[in-house]
């Protein structure tokens, strides 16, 4: 993809844009605003796991076939340093495919710096 598109659903809704999906790897761009905060003006988890969730389900599409669809079966995320309101990159890549399952790994930067990793497993639902 050449330009910013959005993930469609909730993704789309609180703002992320797909810059780049092909090939097992994705990269998603996100503007923290202050509706993104939590409580201590840090960025909410639940944001950057979805941030997550996206980059790493748009990397699993790039490579699926017709009727493949990828479904978060386990997520897991760690928050390395709190995140500010300003620009996100966040890049997801496949790093094992299999019939049923495929394991991703994501991370989070601002600034230069990590601010999440994680890693989630999608099952293959076949249509």
């Amino acid at each position: 993809m050449s330009e910013q598109t959005g993930p469609g659903g909730f993704a789309q809704r609180i703002g992320a844009q797909v810059e780049d999906a092909d090939d097992g790897g994705a990269r998603i761009a996100f503007e923290v605003r202050e509706e993104h905060l939590n409580p201590a003006g840090t960025v909410h988890g639940g944001v950057l796991a979805t941030l997550v969730d996206t980059a790493m389900g748009q990397a699993v599409r790039t490579t699926t076939g017709e009727g493949e669809v990828p479904a978060t079966s386990q997520l897991t995320v760690t928050y390395l340093r709190p995140g500010t309101p300003g620009p996100l990159v966040v890049t997801g890549r496949v790093r094992t495919r299999g019939a049923h399952l495929t394991v991703c790994e994501a991370e989070v930067e601002q600034d230069g710096e990590a601010v999440a990793h994680a890693v989630a497993t999608f099952a293959l639902l076949h249509r």
